[in-house]
């Protein structure tokens, strides 16, 4: 005696639920791989393209109330920012930090900028410029 087969003649039907869920999810996976795509690139041309400020720390000369600090700084002609710059003591607490402002038409600008701190700071770190 033969057993009876259960599978249904294939094209007969149509597609399985197994493979119309396995479809659904490919396109599914598809348009949420793209979208995350896109918006990485929207993220990352922001910040690239539209960063109008940078800067870098040369050298810092500190002082028992103070942080010298000599600034190199790069933006576009007709930019107006600012940096922030913070400055740390031994222990490791924060001691100093200010913003500096950057006008002009220059596109590169050496300034010695001083911080003043509340004990003798043993860092200058830049924490980062914006336009505005």
């Amino acid at each position: 005696m033969s057993t009876a087969s259960t599978r249904l003649p294939e094209g007969r039907y149509g597609r399985s639920s197994d493979e119309r869920a396995d479809h659904r999810l490919r396109i599914a996976a598809a348009v949420l791989g793209t979208l995350l795509l896109a918006l990485v690139g929207y993220f990352a041309y922001h910040y690239v393209a539209q960063n109008e400020i940078s800067a870098q720390v040369v050298t810092f000369r500190a002082s028992d109330d103070a942080v010298k600090v000599h600034l190199e700084v790069h933006k576009d002609a007709g930019a107006d920012g600012y940096c922030t710059l913070r400055s740390q003591g031994e222990s490791g607490a924060e001691v100093g930090r200010a913003d500096f402002r950057f006008t002009g038409s220059a596109t590169r600008i050496d300034r010695v900028v001083t911080l003043r701190t509340t004990a003798r700071g043993t860092t200058a770190e830049l924490l980062g410029c914006h336009a505005g």
